[in-house]
């Protein structure tokens, strides 16, 4: 009988997917792919699930495409030549969610696998996480908008320096580079994906899923452009708000902020 390659877990609202194929480094294969692919079509489509946190079981987060497998012939090759003509990418089924994503870095992230971390909404990284763009030593063109994503968010210089050389960085130096929110302890970080995840349950739902919208829309283009978007849909959000709604939000607000004191 042949290994689950994902392993999805619900509760509270929860929804914890975990590439498994440890042996591999969860290695992406077909069947790995069009499993998370599936997972988050059923997810969005799940009324109880209102933020999703993505893992890896063993020692890597994710080690990329699994090159074996590329490399055995076959159709893989002409299967990933056909995803990317079509705009089909990693990032494509966690975007359609439509809710946050919390990227739980266990260990490696490394080329196709930093372009799923990359495709999550917010990362808590491991202190054994480390992150690498290899895909010029492998000779493969990025397709999962990592190219694009990582000068946005590093500067290009930093990004030039990850993708030209392949080095890898360590947990802290992601950090310290933005590229990820914190750094914890090996056995503290689905305790604190999961504590960020009930915080942003807090939160009115549509909201969440109308600014995450909103900031990867903006991200998405230029600056000028994307105060454009924020003020259309700032304007849109408002026509449809009561002062009662309001009010009683900013109470809830306020409660919240003498609890957290």
């Amino acid at each position: 009988m042949s290994e689950t390659v994902l392993l999805i877990e619900k509760k509270d609202q929860i929804a914890t997917v975990t590439l498994n194929r440890p042996k591999s480094m969860n290695a992406l294969s077909s069947e790995l792919k069009s499993a998370i692919a599936d997972a988050f079509a059923d997810l969005k489509n799940d009324p109880d699930v209102g933020v999703a946190i993505l893992t890896g079981a063993g020692r890597a987060f994710c080690a990329g495409l699994d090159l074996k497998e590329l490399g055995a012939g076959g159709n893989m090759i002409e299967d990933v030549a056909k995803e990317r003509k079509a705009s089909i990418n990693l990032a494509t089924p966690l975007k359609e969610f439509g809710r946050p994503v919390i990227g739980a870095i266990n260990g490696a992230a490394i080329t196709g696998g930093f372009e799923l971390a990359l495709a999550c909404d917010i990362l808590i990284a491991s202190t054994e996480a480390r992150f690498a763009d290899t895909h010029a030593r492998v000779g493969i063109m990025p397709g999962s908008e990592l190219s694009q994503k990582l000068s946005r968010l590093l500067g290009i210089y930093r990004a030039k320096e990850l993708s030209f050389t392949g080095n890898f960085i360590g947990a802290e130096q992601a950090a310290a580079w933005g590229l990820v929110n914190r750094v914890v302890a090996p056995d503290e970080m689905l305790p604190a994906c999961n504590a960020l995840a009930k915080d942003i349950l807090t939160c009115p739902r549509d909201m969440i899923e109308k600014y995450r919208k909103l900031i990867d829309d903006g991200f998405a283009v230029s600056f000028g452009d994307g105060l454009a978007i924020e003020k259309e849909r700032n304007y849109e959000h408002f026509m449809t708000l009561s002062s009662e709604t309001i009010a009683k939000r900013r109470e809830g607000i306020l409660e919240r902020g003498r609890k957290q004191k």
